[in-house]
């Protein structure tokens, strides 16, 4: 247990208050010694980068509860309608070989404070297969994981400002039952901009 809390950067006292609460799951016992392994680290990491991100410890439980039994995860993050993306379940061996070994310590800390990653026992979840593939396609493509990361991040926060501005125009001059449908436009105003945008870029 102290080797697990150092390599997840907290105290013994945090870790077994997480474990208390069923945050992680149970250690392998051989006798009267426990041993955590990868799976315990990676869940520790989930726990890091959603305190990081407002989520509350129960929240967090609630999370992991819904991961284990089966329930809809937007449910209990009270998404309403489900996303459009698709999340995926792999196993750690199948995440590192859709990125050439490139899944280190630090890309995947990265991956999950970005919320693209989250652990559910022994499996890993990605919450979109369209940013798996892209970005899986992009490191076959000689771009190193770190870089698209750090890409993902710039994206995410204009992603979030040009949400705010359809939100507030949508809300301004539609009825909260048409959100919903006129979501596809919104997202047509986008793709069209940056598909121009890139064509001014090649021209130059």
């Amino acid at each position: 247990m102290a080797e697990l809390a150092e390599a997840a950067g907290i105290t013994v006292r945090t870790l077994r208050f997480y474990r208390e609460r069923g945050l992680i799951p149970p250690p392998r016992r051989e006798g009267r010694i426990a041993w955590y392994d990868d799976r315990h680290l990676a869940r520790l990491r989930t726990i890091a980068a959603l305190l990081e991100r407002g989520h509350t410890l129960t929240g967090i439980a609630d999370l992991t509860s819904a991961f284990e039994t089966g329930r809809d995860v937007g449910e209990v993050l009270e998404l309403g309608t489900p996303t459009e993306e698709e999340p995926v379940r792999l196993t750690p061996e199948e995440l590192a070989d859709r990125f050439a070994g490139q899944v280190t310590p630090e890309n995947f800390a990265a991956a999950l404070a970005l919320g693209y990653l989250a652990t559910d026992g022994e499996e890993i979840v990605h919450v979109s297969r369209r940013l798996l593939d892209v970005s899986a396609a992009l490191v076959r493509e000689g771009v190193p994981l770190a870089e698209v990361l750090r890409a993902g991040a710039r994206v995410r926060e204009h992603a979030e400002a040009l949400a705010e501005l359809f939100a507030e125009l949508l809300g301004a001059h539609a009825a909260g039952e048409d959100l919903q449908r006129l979501r596809p436009l919104a997202k047509s105003v986008v793709d069209a901009e940056l598909s121009l945008a890139l064509d001014r870029r090649l021209r130059g």
